[in-house]
């Protein structure tokens, strides 16, 4: 076979769309396959079939977004009398420096300015966090071994 032969084999494979094709003769085997990838399969699925809430379980949704929500203003108010120890950083809170160690702050705890509150683990870096502040621990707001925010809130202290 003449390489001019090969050459418009070659033209007409890529004109006619085909992805591959093979010619064999006695003295010579030839592959050819073009670039081009098979038409992409399209799916569709199906709409999500709902079922819909009985009657009396709407009527009890209802009913709970109508009742006033008065006493979660209270609690806000109540605790706003007290300072908030925010983190500083985005990592992991830890009550207390190791699990066999006793935790830095407990509820009712006095705490003074520089006390270490908490560790806080980012990076694998654990640092300690100190009060800035005196007063009394009234809440601690965060479950040991829990990531956290930044600006979170830490603790709840009675300054007085």
């Amino acid at each position: 076979m003449k390489l001019t032969e090969i050459q418009d084999l070659i033209k007409f494979v890529s004109k006619s769309g085909v992805n591959e094709v093979e010619l064999e003769t006695s003295d010579i085997k030839i592959v050819i396959r073009t670039g081009k990838a098979a038409a992409p399969v399209m799916y569709q699925q199906a709409p999500m079939q709902y079922a819909q809430a009985p009657a009396n379980t709407i009527n009890a949704v209802a009913e709970a977004a109508a009742t006033p929500i008065a006493p979660v203003a209270a609690v806000v108010n109540e605790d706003a009398k007290y300072i908030t120890i925010k983190s500083p950083m985005i990592g992991t809170f830890y009550r207390s420096a190791g699990p066999d160690k006793p935790v830095f702050v407990n509820v009712g705890d006095e705490i003074e300015v520089g006390k270490p509150v908490c560790i806080i683990e980012a990076m694998k870096l654990f640092n300690e966090i100190e009060s800035e502040i005196k007063g009394k621990i009234v809440k601690v707001l965060v479950n040991d071994a829990t990531p956290v925010e930044y600006d979170q809130p830490l603790f709840l202290v009675d300054p007085s």
